[in-house]
């Protein structure tokens, strides 16, 4: 069984990703980064992604990594960032049952495009 499957396959991924927006857009940490966001399309693409990257049915098409976070970089996206992503992706996993070695996963999968997110 592939992550995908192990973290529920596409009902989870869509509560995940639905939850996981909900924190992102309540952490004054990140928050800013959403402002002018097409917010529903944001979630799509993200679902697509980790759908992608852990194993599901998807292809993912949209920009690469440091293409697709050039703007943030501009604004200030750094580490501290990253790690806010890494830990609500994890809270968000875990509210949903998630196997912690399948939540740490997902966390390693985060932080190695972490330079390219970063445009390191």
């Amino acid at each position: 069984m592939n992550l995908y499957e192990r973290l529920g396959g596409e009902a989870a991924f869509r509560a995940a990703t639905d939850e996981f927006y909900r924190r992102m857009l309540l952490d004054p940490r990140v928050a800013d980064f959403f402002d002018n966001v097409d917010m529903e399309g944001q979630i799509a693409k993200q679902r697509a992604f980790l759908t992608f990257v852990t194993g599901g049915p998807a292809e993912y098409t949209g920009k690469d990594m440091r293409e697709a976070h050039r703007e943030l970089q501009a604004r200030g996206l750094g580490d501290e960032h990253v790690d806010v992503v890494i830990e609500h992706l994890g809270a968000t996993l875990a509210s949903l049952g998630a196997a912690p070695a399948d939540i740490q996963e997902v966390a390693d999968l985060a932080n190695s495009v972490r330079g390219d997110v970063l445009g390191r």
